[in-house]
């Protein structure tokens, strides 16, 4: 294998970020006194959520903003009497505390680690990342962790990888992979910064975006097998 330096996305590449998410935003609303089936508003939720961080991505909302206007969208669109303050609080309390590993993240981990160095790269909540990632077993096998959020820029932003650069060992482009499962952040970031990578495209995803991955996996177990 050619690569000295392993740089993982963590949200649904490493951790199983839907079922967190899902769990959290449920224990987030019971909390708050609603009961019953959760579902339909939690669907809801998600495509405002989304939306917010594809806005966070592109500089045109702060991450701060979107941590509340989540909820409180969510709530204003279907009539719900709710504090978004308090929901955003509860939501990431519990979703530090709810951490799911994707089959096969630790071990890869851990194999990685003994051939170079192992990298974070995320644009999620620096503090909450840094709680799952404890909380998951994979620290001993991480060397540093890279947010948008000490940085300042998210990916796919050039500015983001020069800085996940800089926290790495002595660091050469032609010695590094990006691994991810998002087109528009991971992948497109890894060309536009010039190095190689690998999309984690467990769904099975067709490519019609501008992003061009180095390699393509469907598990985790099989990226070893294609880096090498």
């Amino acid at each position: 294998m050619t690569y000295k330096l392993f740089l993982f996305d963590l949200d649904d590449t490493l951790l199983d970020f839907k079922a967190s998410e899902e769990l959290s935003f449920a224990r987030t609303l019971q909390a708050l006194g609603m009961d019953g089936d959760l579902a339909e508003l939690f669907l809801g939720y998600q495509a405002i959520n989304l939306a917010l961080w594809r806005a966070f991505e592109t500089g045109t909302v702060s991450k701060d903003f979107l941590k509340v206007e989540r909820f409180r969208k969510t709530f204003a669109e279907n009539g719900l009497e709710l504090d978004p303050e308090a929901a955003s609080r509860l939501y990431l309390e519990s979703l530090s505390d709810t951490v799911v590993l994707i089959d096969g993240a630790l071990q890869l981990c851990e194999t990685l680690a003994g051939m170079g160095e192992v990298g974070i790269i995320t644009n999620g909540v620096e503090a909450i990342q840094n709680q799952r990632i404890a909380k998951s077993g994979l620290r001993d096998h991480i060397s540093f962790v890279a947010t948008s959020e000490a940085c300042g820029y998210a990916k796919p932003d050039v500015r983001f990888f020069e800085y996940a650069a800089r926290m790495a060992r002595p660091f050469e482009k032609q010695d590094a992979v990006i691994i991810g499962d998002r087109l528009d952040a991971d992948i497109l970031g890894a060309n536009r910064y010039g190095i190689d990578s690998c999309w984690f495209n467990p769904q099975r995803l067709n490519n019609a975006s501008e992003a061009i991955p180095t390699f393509e996996v469907n598990n985790l177990p099989d990226i070893l097998r294609s880096l090498s």
